[in-house]
């Protein structure tokens, strides 16, 4: 333990706190605003209420840590998610208590299948009423145990200091996750001495960083023995800083390397050996190469059912699989590996390249030129082509020209459908962390405050989200609170009046029948861009899309909202039904 220093703030009442002094008296609510200083925290994404107030006033008398107020405890959760996501710190959340957490669970959960470091601080009841169904009280453990990697009820303020450094270091160490610390309102008020650790060990809590050497001399082995290999990467290079290493080993050896919807940008989308992303719409080359390769690495990815369709047809082809992942739960969970190494991604690289540099010999060139040519023969189905001579706005058409106006820089978040898939199809990423959308449980109404908390992580960067006209309706109040931050975010509406995957399911699988996918009550959204304070555009033609996107980019400091009416008839493809295999696709 140590004695911390911090510079008086605004506001602050009595003496700094300083090593060698006797230790100052602090309210709960001081506690916890040092805590989240001594973290480096910079931004807080909230929502006030009554058993949170101790600790808004704490907020408002410093101003090391900035608060960001929403409109929606989800958004809170959402917006803090996507800072933590595209800068590799962990985001942070302030919700009250009872609807307040309610209504922060969606995001939780979102972050929790993701595995994004999060601290999320939760108001509760005093804690003399818990139990006594106090008013905004709910059971906030009970509630998101299910859906956090750990929670906390504080019921000791001498606990409260050392409880948030167990938090932050949960959140942020092994696999992420999210992390709730819920917090009584008389805790806040109470008083007690403050000591903040620069470390934190836990008994029960330490993860593995350095992969077995015996583990990784097998898997450099095995790779180099293969006569068809198959590199397959996932959200884990991205959350594992790992991107450089995976790519000095993907070039090194010359195999073909494909990305999963959560790890586009781990590898350069651009790069020849990248064969796109892969799964229920990877396209046609990748999920070939993924089904008929005879050693397959598999790097921070968890084989889950987007990625490998049916197992069963899975493992029709036999192959060896060496499976590289922090945590050992995600190994042998849905597929059977041969090697397995538990690890810190970047750490298992880097001795993975070093045991193949030291190995005599390397990849059978004869092999890896004839399984090329195979490669090369999948490639040219052209499995992403679309009518381009349409006069409809085709949503495909659209997100090519966010990438070439935007020269592939672009943050660029999704919500959740036809265009969430189009928009990983079409934008080349070639940076990770540029890319951010909800993965595991695919929640739609993310995208709004997902560019919200990457602009303010980002300030100078460019932001763009893909959305629907159905998705963006579900946190669509958050436009309020780009007003208010002056968050110059462009978003892009693939508006086909419809819920756009709903309608292709219900038409491949369910004769036609559009039950409740139709959105025929939709708003004008150029007017309510403009209701909030910002710029609307509609755009109609193809020939207009360019042009619109040009003009809403050169509008730096201002929230452009783009209304694209896009073919209502376009469905994504390739596609690998529910329950088929990844040689089972629908390509037209």
């Amino acid at each position: 333990m140590f004695r911390v220093s911090f510079l008086k703030q605004p506001g602050h009442r009595g003496p700094s706190v300083r090593a060698g002094k006797k230790i100052m008296q602090l309210s709960g609510a001081e506690i916890v605003v040092r805590c989240l200083q001594a973290e480096g925290v910079e931004h807080v994404f909230g929502y006030p209420g009554g058993a949170v107030l101790f600790l808004y006033d704490e907020l408002f008398k410093q101003d090391m840590v900035k608060h960001v107020l929403v409109r929606h405890e989800q958004a809170a959760v959402h917006a803090a998610d996507a800072y933590a996501r595209s800068t590799d710190k962990v985001g942070v959340a302030l919700v009250t208590s009872g609807p307040g957490v309610t209504n922060a669970v969606t995001g939780i959960a979102t972050a929790f299948m993701d595995s994004i470091p999060m601290v999320i601080i939760t108001g509760q009841v005093p804690t003399h009423a818990i139990g006594e169904d106090a008013f905004q009280e709910c059971d906030t453990v009970g509630i998101t145990r299910p859906c956090v990697k750990h929670n906390f009820l504080i019921k000791d303020i001498k606990d409260l200091a050392v409880t948030i450094k167990k938090a932050f270091y949960i959140a942020s160490t092994g696999r992420p996750g999210p992390v709730v610390v819920d917090i009584p309102k008389d805790i806040t008020a109470l008083k007690a001495e403050f000591e903040y650790p620069k470390t934190i060990s836990m008994r029960s809590y330490n993860p593995v960083v350095k992969g077995h050497p015996g583990q990784i001399k097998k898997a450099a082995k095995l790779l180099l023995e293969a006569k068809r290999p198959m590199i397959y990467t996932g959200g884990g290079v991205i959350l594992g800083d790992a991107s450089v290493e995976l790519a000095q080993l993907v070039r090194a050896l010359g195999y073909p390397c494909t990305n999963t919807l959560m790890g586009l940008g781990g590898y350069p989308a651009t790069d020849p050996q990248n064969l796109g992303m892969l799964g229920m719409h990877g396209t046609y080359e990748a999920n070939m190469a993924m089904q008929h390769c005879d050693v397959l690495l598999a790097v921070g990815a968890r084989f889950d059912d987007r990625v490998i369709g049916n197992p069963k047809h899975f493992f029709e082809e036999p192959r060896q699989i060496i499976h590289i992942d922090i945590d050992p739960a995600s190994i042998s969970k849905r597929v059977k590996v041969d090697v397995p190494v538990v690890g810190n991604v970047r750490d298992v690289l880097k001795e993975l390249m070093r045991q193949i540099e030291a190995a005599r010999g390397g990849p059978d060139k004869a092999a890896l030129k004839a399984w090329w040519t195979q490669i090369g023969q999948w490639r040219s189905r052209d499995c992403l082509k679309y009518d381009r001579s349409s006069a409809i706005i085709k949503p495909q058409f659209v997100v090519e020209t966010l990438y070439k106006v935007t020269k592939g820089e672009a943050f660029v978040t999704s919500d959740v459908g036809q265009h969430q898939m189009w928009a990983a199809q079409f934008y080349k990423f070639d940076k990770p962390r540029r890319w951010i959308n909800s993965g595991g449980l695919g929640t739609m109404g993310v995208g709004l405050p997902y560019a919200m908390g990457v602009q303010l992580a980002h300030p100078k960067a460019t932001v763009a989200c893909v959305t629907g006209e159905a998705s963006v309706q579900m946190c669509i109040q958050e436009l309020s609170t780009c007003k208010q931050y002056r968050l110059p975010i462009k978003m892009i509406n693939l508006n086909n009046r419809y819920m756009g995957m709903v309608r292709q399911w219900q038409e491949f699988f369910h004769g036609n029948r559009y039950s409740e996918s139709y959105m025929d009550a939709l708003p004008d959204f150029v007017r309510l861009a403009e209701a909030y304070g910002h710029v609307g555009m509609r755009i109609e033609k193809p020939a207009d899309v360019e042009p619109a996107l040009k003009e809403a980019f050169a509008r730096k400091k201002e929230l452009v909202f783009m209304d694209f009416l896009t073919d209502q008839t376009e469905n994504v493809f390739p596609m690998v039904p529910g329950g088929k295999g990844l040689s089972e696709m629908i390509l037209v």
